[in-house]
């Protein structure tokens, strides 16, 4: 049996795209801090169909030490697809940042993402089929005003991601890694990133997608052949591209050129 782990998944794109994933007949597991909205997920999956088996796995991967845990217990499994979605956002100056909360963010958005990307690539760099899907922003390709420290981690999501997948190409490595940069969506992230109890995207919020339309785009970026899957921040119009980060090879010779892509 194979199967498809998604981090965060106990709300918003993680959710919707555990529902995706096994809307499709995907085993999947599903991972994210609150045990009670796994189960209910467990239970919407059930209703959709007895016969996809979904595994929970509750942790806090703000601490990094708990990425290692995670992917060590996960060993039984076969994993064809391993999405990190896990992360928040902050918006403030830098100058008024709270920075044990901004510790939190760096911890989970890069180096956890991180850990589990180079675990899953050293074992799975050569088998058919495998995909890695790291979920950055396009606040990875674009600073936005007040989200400094979040952006500059999600430009490391695409950045690092992009890289690898230029990495497996060049070595003919079978894994594919694909980066999912989505903009404004209807989740939980704008209560997170401004520490509200409750936020209204709409009437706020220009132009947004739902999360159930953001896990949609996961899927065509699954299907596709491209390494990045973006919304236009002015359009809001997903498109499915090639890496966006320009690439750089030290060729071998003594001359030391690098060849750009």
């Amino acid at each position: 049996m194979k199967y498809t782990v998604i981090t965060g998944a106990s709300s918003g794109i993680g959710y919707e795209s555990a529902l995706a994933f096994a809307s499709r007949g995907k085993n999947v597991i599903i991972i994210a801090r609150r045990k009670e909205k796994l189960e209910e997920l467990k239970f919407e999956i059930a209703k959709m169909n007895q016969n996809i088996e979904v595994v929970i796995r509750t942790t806090d991967l703000s601490m990094p030490e708990n990425a290692y845990k995670l992917y060590e217990d996960l060993q039984q499994f076969e994993i064809e697809t391993w999405i990190n979605n896990a992360g928040f956002g902050n918006f403030d100056p830098v100058a008024e940042h709270k920075l044990t909360k901004i510790e939190s963010m760096l911890h989970l958005n890069i180096e956890a993402l991180t850990i589990l990307s180079s675990l899953y690539a050293r074992d799975y760099s050569n088998v058919e089929g495998a995909q890695l899907i790291n979920v950055s922003s396009g606040g990875g390709y674009t600073i936005v005003e007040n989200a400094v420290t979040y952006c500059a981690t999600k430009f490391y999501v695409s950045a690092f991601t992009e890289g690898l997948a230029y990495e497996l190409k060049g070595k003919e490595a079978k894994m594919k890694a694909k980066v999912l940069a989505p903009a404004a969506t209807e989740t939980e992230f704008a209560q997170r990133s401004f520490d509200l109890d409750d936020f209204k995207y709409e009437g706020t919020v220009p132009k947004f997608h739902t999360a159930k339309e953001m896990a949609g785009f996961m899927l065509d970026l699954y299907d596709s052949e491209h390494v990045v899957g973006i919304v236009d921040g002015r359009t809001y119009e997903f498109q499915l591209r090639d890496p966006i980060y320009p690439y750089a090879v030290r060729s071998s010779n003594s001359s030391g050129s690098i060849k750009k892509f």
